[in-house]
C-alpha cells in the first residue's frame, strides 16, 4: 500500500508557530503489486475481446476499461471515455467517489452530462461549452460504456454505495485536455498518444489505473 503524506499549510497554534497537520492516505496502483499490496490482473471481455484491468484487495474488485472517440466530425478533439465497476464481496457498504484524471500530466475535468433524450438549447450550450449530450456519445450508444451510474461535473462531488454483495459500475466521460498531438494514426488504426491515468475512490483508498493510449478501444462511430 503507498502512502501519501498532505500537508496543510497556514494552521497556527497559541503561541504563533504553524503547526502542520499531516493526512495519510492509501493508494492501489495497477501494475505496482509488490509496494501496493492489492494484485493486478488484466482480463479478457470473451465476447468483445476488449482488456480490462483489475485491483483486488481485501474481497474488493475493482476494474477499468477505457475507449475514446472523435467530439464529432466537424470539430476537432477527441472524448475519453472510461468506466469503472466496483464488486463488493465484504459483509460492509462501500462508497464510491470521484478521484480525477489526467492525460501525459494534463489535468482533464468531467463533462456536464445531458441525459439522453433531452436536447440543449443554443443558451444553454453557450453557457455551458463543457456540455455533452449522452446520446450523442457513441461509445455509450454503442454499449460499450453503461450509464447507469455517471460521474460528470454536476455529479463529481457525489458519493455512491455499494452494498455487501453486489457490484455497481460508473462511467464519465472527459475531453483530452492536450491542443496538439494528442491522436496517433498509421495503417493499424488511431489510438490516443501519451498515458491516460485516473484513480476513483473506494472507501479510504485510491485505486489508480495508468492506460498506454494505444490500449484505448476506439468505440466511435
Amino acid at each position: 500500500m503507498l502512502a501519501f503524506c498532505a500537508f496543510t499549510p497556514g494552521v497556527f497554534g497559541q503561541d504563533g508557530v504553524p503547526v502542520i497537520k499531516a493526512r495519510v492516505m492509501s493508494a492501489f496502483v495497477w501494475g505496482e503489486d509488490p509496494t501496493s499490496g492489492a494484485i493486478s490482473s488484466t482480463i479478457q471481455d470473451p465476447l468483445t475481446g476488449n482488456v480490462m484491468h483489475t485491483l483486488s484487495y481485501a474481497g474488493i474488485e475493482v476494474s477499468s476499461r477505457i475507449g475514446f472517440e472523435p467530439v464529432s466530425t466537424v470539430e476537432v478533439g477527441t472524448f475519453l471515455n472510461y468506466t469503472t465497476t466496483v464488486v463488493n464481496s465484504t459483509d460492509s457498504k462501500l462508497s464510491v467517489r470521484y478521484g480525477g484524471i489526467s492525460v501525459d500530466g494534463h489535468a482533464a475535468s468531467p463533462l456536464w452530462v445531458v441525459p439522453a433524450g433531452r436536447k440543449l438549447s443554443k443558451k444553454e450550450r453557450k453557457s455551458k461549452p463543457d456540455v455533452v449530450e449522452l446520446g450523442k456519445i457513441h461509445c455509450i450508444t454503442s454499449g460499450f460504456l453503461p450509464s447507469d451510474n455517471f460521474f460528470s461535473a454536476n455529479t463529481s462531488s457525489q458519493v455512491l454505495t455499494v452494498a455487501p454483495r453486489t457490484a455497481l459500475t460508473v462511467s464519465s466521460v472527459v475531453r483530452d485536455p492536450r491542443s496538439y498531438h494528442s491522436v496517433l494514426c498509421s495503417v493499424e488504426g488511431c489510438h490516443p498518444t501519451g498515458t491516460i491515468r485516473y484513480y476513483v475512490r473506494v472507501d479510504d483508498k485510491d485505486y489508480v489505473f495508468a492506460w498506454p493510449g494505444r490500449s484505448a478501444v476506439y468505440c466511435g462511430a
